[in-house]
């Protein structure tokens, strides 16, 4: 039995695409979103943890080390690298990092003005591509970097990856029994190409495979 030393950060999650990685972040204030509305609301934020573990070593790393007023989201796993989410919510910027497990080196991709958003909710990394993403309350989901793309979506639409010109998402409905679909978008106009009847279920090498 192998002793890994997390401190205080008790549940990890294996990383998408990755076979060794996996990480685990602790919630002092909540999810992004959350900490985003306490922060506008006039509060001090904790800032919070985020660990990655390398398996089956067990080497535990901390990339970032936020400031006080400095909040991590999910991260993800792109072309050998973890790319990690940093708001900085006194700066309002929205800084997306590289970490190589490798030299164990930070690599600034991107830093972006917080303004470009409405607000944190649903902000996230995707990687197929690596992109910026949001999906906003309004059925809209939004690419933020490298480019910028507006997309009107059906309720409960969800991203899932891009492929060439082909957008693919995820839908579920109770009608009035649970069922999903996997739809394909043009990636130029928005427009619905296909529907495809299944759950889509990511697998830890990172394809994109449909229960059906």
């Amino acid at each position: 039995m192998k002793q890994i030393i997390t401190n205080g950060i008790a549940c990890l999650e294996a990383l998408p695409g990755s076979e060794t990685w996996y990480w685990g972040m602790d919630y002092t204030n909540g999810d992004l979103y959350e900490a985003e509305g306490l922060f506008r609301r006039g509060n001090p934020i904790q800032q919070n943890r985020l660990i990655l573990v390398r398996y089956p070593q067990g080497t535990v790393y901390e990339p970032i080390c936020p400031q006080p007023g400095q909040y991590l989201g999910k991260p993800v796993y792109h072309n050998g690298q973890v790319v990690l989410l940093l708001v900085d919510f006194p700066k309002e910027e929205i800084q997306i990092v590289a970490f190589d497990g490798q030299s164990e080196q930070i690599t600034t991709l991107a830093v972006l003005p917080l303004s470009m958003v409405a607000d944190c909710y649903n902000l996230m990394l995707e990687a197929s591509p690596l992109m910026l993403t949001r999906s906003a309350h309004d059925h809209k989901f939004q690419i933020l970097w490298p480019e910028r793309r507006e997309f009107s979506v059906e309720d409960n639409e969800y991203f899932a990856s891009l492929v060439g010109k082909k957008l693919y998402t995820t839908v579920w409905y109770e009608d009035p029994d649970y069922r999903e679909e996997v739809l394909v978008r043009d990636f130029d106009t928005g427009a619905v190409l296909d529907r495809l009847p299944g759950r889509l279920h990511v697998m830890p090498d990172g394809q994109n495979w449909i229960l059906v």
